[in-house]
Formats: structure tokens, C-alpha cells, sequence
């Protein structure tokens, strides 16, 4: 059944016009009336919906039960990656959604390929964040994982945060397992670095400010996979 996103809180009984973006969807899905779709506010669960009119630019529909259905993932994982370049941000996002991701926090490195800032940054959020939302409709989470504003690594990690778990991707020796340090943790801050990784120099960094180095294999994995394969081995393993 055709899944969509809307902004505002839905309650059982309601009459609402959907949003324009997933309005748009329902006309290209040329969905009619007496279709019943999915309707989801990121709030929590699912509610049941028909299609009662469609207009030209507008849909209506009647919000039928809901259901508290949750398919997020048993750990909150928070991601931090490097950008990496091009399309592979957005390839990124909708599979780190995909996963389960709790938020995805784009960052700005020494080695970062893409950079953005001002009005150009602001949209590639708000383009994110569509990603993700249109990730949720097709594999049926009901919780929208925040992406937050581009943000300077230096500024960034030396910022005040109360996750219990804070790992580093990391080639250097000495670094440990993950499930050293993920194990029975509720809540988990990855940070991984863009193409060529993180600097040694930023990695010291992390490293100072309460982040623990932790290794996946031998391996040297692209940016957008290394973040992919933490983030796959946090929300399935080590609970």
C-alpha cells in the first residue's frame, strides 16, 4: 500500500489536503478516490487513509485508525560522516535511512570534496532530509531521521554531547572491535570520515574529546560504505 510522509499531526477522523510533495506523488501514483493509502506524521505509528477527491494541484483524504507500529531500529544510532562527494551524499542518506539511522549529521573536513555553506548548504539539507523522508515512505519506517545543517568538523566535535557511546572509524593500530565499546548500548555516536578519511590530525582530535577508535577489518572501505557497514553493524549487532 502506497506509503506518505505528512508535516502536521494526523488524528483519526480528520478530512486534510495533503502536503504538495505528497499530493504530487498520489497524482503521478494516479491514485483515485476510494483508494486507501498510508498515512504517517513521524510521531509515532501509522494511520490508515482514503483518497476522497482529486484536484487538480490537491489531495484530499479522510484519516482513518491508527496503528502503533514502530520498525525503528533497537539502538539509537547517530551517524556523523564526512561528505562524500557528488550524488554519493544522497546515496548515503537513503540508505543510512534504510538502516535506521537516528540522524545523519553532515560534516565538513580537511579532505572533504564537496563544500557547501550559506544558501547553497541550507538547500542541500532541505534535500537531504527530503531523501530521507521519501526513504521512510518506501521502507516503511515511521519516524524521520533529522538531518542536521552542514556543520565544521573543528566546531563540531569539541561541542558538548551526552551520548553514552562516541566511535571513531579508524585504520590506525591499536584500534578496537566495535563490540568493545557497543555492546549493551541504547545510544551510539559514529563518526566517519569523507574520501581519504579523517586527518590524523582531526582523528587525534576526536580522539581527545571523548571519542574511541574502533575498527571494522582490515579493509579499506570507500567513505559512503564505511559509514554504511557501522552503521549496519550498530543496528544489527552487538545488543
Amino acid at each position: 500500500m502506497p506509503r506518505f510522509h505528512c508535516l502536521h499531526p494526523l488524528r483519526e477522523g480528520d478530512l486534510i489536503d495533503l502536503p504538495d510533495g505528497a499530493a504530487r506523488h498520489v497524482q503521478v501514483l494516479r491514485l483515485q478516490p476510494g483508494a486507501a493509502i498510508t498515512l504517517f506524521d513521524g510521531e509515532g505509528g501509522e494511520y490508515d487513509a482514503v483518497v476522497e477527491r482529486m484536484g487538480r494541484s490537491d489531495v484530499r483524504v479522510q484519516v482513518g485508525a491508527h496503528h502503533a507500529i514502530e520498525r525503528e531500529a533497537p539502538r539509537a544510532v547517530h551517524l556523523a560522516a564526512g561528505m562524500p562527494a557528488n550524488e554519493r551524499m544522497d546515496w548515503l542518506v537513503e540508505k543510512a535511512t534504510e538502516l535506521g539511522v537516528a540522524s545523519i549529521q553532515p560534516l565538513l573536513t580537511q579532505r572533504t570534496v564537496l563544500r557547501l555553506a550559506g544558501d547553497r548548504a541550507a538547500k542541500k539539507q532541505a534535500h537531504w532530509q527530503a531523501i530521507a523522508v521519501a526513504a521512510c515512505e518506501q521502507c516503511g519506517r515511521n519516524r524521520v531521521p533529522i538531518v542536521h545543517p552542514v556543520a565544521e568538523f573543528s566546531r563540531w566535535v569539541i561541542a558538548p554531547r551526552d551520548l553514552p557511546v562516541n566511535v571513531v572509524m579508524s585504520l590506525a593500530p591499536g584500534s578496537t572491535p566495535l563490540g568493545a565499546h557497543a555492546r549493551g548500548a541504547d545510544a551510539v555516536l559514529a563518526l566517519s570520515g569523507p574520501e581519504g578519511g579523517l586527518s590524523a590530525a582531526e582523528e587525534s582530535e576526536a580522539l581527545a574529546n571523548g571519542f574511541a577508535a574502533i575498527t571494522l577489518g582490515s579493509r579499506v572501505l570507500r567513505a559512503e560504505t564505511a559509514s554504511l557497514a557501522l552503521l549496519a553493524a550498530l543496528t544489527v549487532e552487538f545488543r
